[in-house]
């Protein structure tokens, strides 16, 4: 596998954004929730958030994601989400989550 991986940095980073979309999606930041659509309720948005990540655990496998690609993708999804408005307990919480799915040994 080595350390870099078999996919572009540009891939990669496509790909973190395209998921922080996804859990926008599910779960629109604080203060940003449209009236009468308040989003999921906390169990429903950690299942979902779940199922989401295993496109992260496929993406890994495809790619053969390296050490460093790893890192980028983790990075770059905690900046798109810090950009989309979500706070910095939150970030953390769905940013270890990615983490824990794209280290899984298989």
């Amino acid at each position: 596998m080595g350390l870099f991986g078999s996919v572009s940095g540009k891939q990669v980073d496509e790909f973190a954004c395209a998921l922080a979309l996804e859990v926008s999606q599910l779960r629109p930041p604080e203060g940003k929730m449209t009236p009468g659509n308040p989003g999921l309720s906390l169990k429903n948005l950690e299942r979902r958030v779940d199922e989401l990540f295993e496109k992260a655990t496929a993406f890994r496998k495809e790619h053969k994601l390296g050490i460093y690609k790893k890192a980028r993708l983790a990075n770059t999804f905690r900046w798109e989400m810090k950009e989309r408005g979500y706070d910095a307990g939150y970030i953390e919480a769905v940013t270890e989550k990615l983490v824990v799915a794209v280290s899984k040994k298989d």
